[in-house]
């Protein structure tokens, strides 16, 4: 999506980003509170850069995750994940997730595709900024670093937000359920240096 961009006018919009006050995970309105769940994954380092196998640059499929012990009386899980540092007015959305079952701790490698191509009784997955199922990483050449955000949510109720929603849609249905939520940053950039270390095992996944 922004990897057309030539690298001149990435470097040109380097400090224009949509910002992480605008992630759904800091929206007040949700009324999240003091519960954390830990969220992490086998193939990256919380705030380390992601494996090019998860990105537009490599096999872009969404990379494993995994989360500990969730809030008592959570009936589902739903998942976004945003670019805060998106050129835009908005953080881009990489992908929504919702109806993960409350005893369910992780998501392997590959599982967020659109609905008919992964299992039947799979959870649901919504619409991101262009089509249904996991947007790989894409940040334009010379912009700089961009954040994935990964944000877990443990709701109260199993949420009916239509066949196919996005962003605002599935905000809408979190609204007075959040119980917690976790958080989890992974890195990408183009046209520069790779950081040495702090990628994690590409391509692992939970036993």
């Amino acid at each position: 999506m922004l990897e057309h961009l030539p690298r001149w006018l990435g470097a040109m919009l380097r400090n224009v980003r949509a910002g992480h006050s605008k992630l759904v995970i800091a929206q007040p309105e949700l009324e999240i509170g003091d519960t954390v769940i830990d969220l992490s994954s086998p193939a990256f380092a919380s705030g380390a850069r992601l494996p090019v196998r998860f990105t537009a640059d490599g096999e872009g499929v969404s990379p494993p995750l995994l989360w500990g012990e969730v809030p008592p009386g959570t009936a589902s899980l739903a998942l976004i994940v945003e670019d805060p540092d998106a050129p835009a007015l908005q953080p881009l959305v990489h992908a929504l997730v919702w109806n993960i079952p409350p005893d369910e701790r992780h998501l392997p490698e590959g599982a967020i595709v659109a609905d008919g191509d992964g299992a039947s009784a799979g959870p649901d997955v919504g619409r991101n900024s262009l089509f249904e199922g996991w947007l790989p990483p894409d940040p334009p050449s010379g912009h700089g670093s961009h954040d994935y955000v990964f944000q877990l949510f443990a709701l109260s109720e199993t949420i009916e937000v239509g066949p196919n929603p996005g962003r605002s849609g599935l905000v809408r249905g979190l609204q007075g359920r959040v119980l917690g939520a976790g958080m989890l940053v992974g890195t990408y950039s183009r046209g520069e240096e790779a950081p040495l270390g702090g990628q994690g095992v590409a391509g692992a996944s939970p036993a």
